[in-house]
């Protein structure tokens, strides 16, 4: 049995890509404060929430219960993509690795197609499969794009 794998879900919104992507690449550090699925997050080290060596500390729920952990993001404007590696923490009780992957396309009529992917490796085959993010990631997308609609 194979202890690595690939989730994926696609998610059509109503703000249009270049807003999608730019919240995430400029303004992770807002993002607290768009949901209540995020209770806290901060700078762990580096200068800048939006460099590649940055690493940042997350505070949020996942399938009812709190769970910390580290991130590092590699952004590629030109493709509208980021891939958040998850590390350290709750995380790391149970998997080798966790990583986000946003990607974001227009629509011809507007708005935009969100694709997230949770690519992971857990640390034994006692460990489910992170469908947890699935949910989380769904359901922030649904409160960040309520936001990007404000005026």
């Amino acid at each position: 049995m194979s202890l690595g794998g690939k989730i994926s879900i696609e998610i059509g919104v109503h703000a249009n890509a270049t807003k999608w992507y730019n919240i995430f690449a400029t303004q992770l550090n807002q993002i607290q404060n768009l949901t209540d699925r995020i209770h806290h997050a901060k700078l762990h080290h580096g200068h800048d929430w939006h460099h590649n060596e940055s690493i940042k500390q997350w505070t949020y729920i996942i399938d009812g219960k709190v769970n910390t952990c580290q991130e590092s993001a590699e952004y590629d404007e030109a493709n509208k993509k980021i891939i958040f590696k998850l590390f350290g923490g709750d995380v790391a009780k149970e998997y080798k690795f966790i990583n986000l992957i946003f990607e974001v396309s227009d629509k011809e009529n507007g708005g935009a197609n969100i694709k997230w992917t949770v690519d992971y490796e857990r640390l034994s085959d006692q460990v489910h499969p992170p469908y947890g993010y699935i949910e989380y990631l769904y359901k922030c997308t649904v409160d960040f794009d309520s936001h990007l609609l404000k005026p």
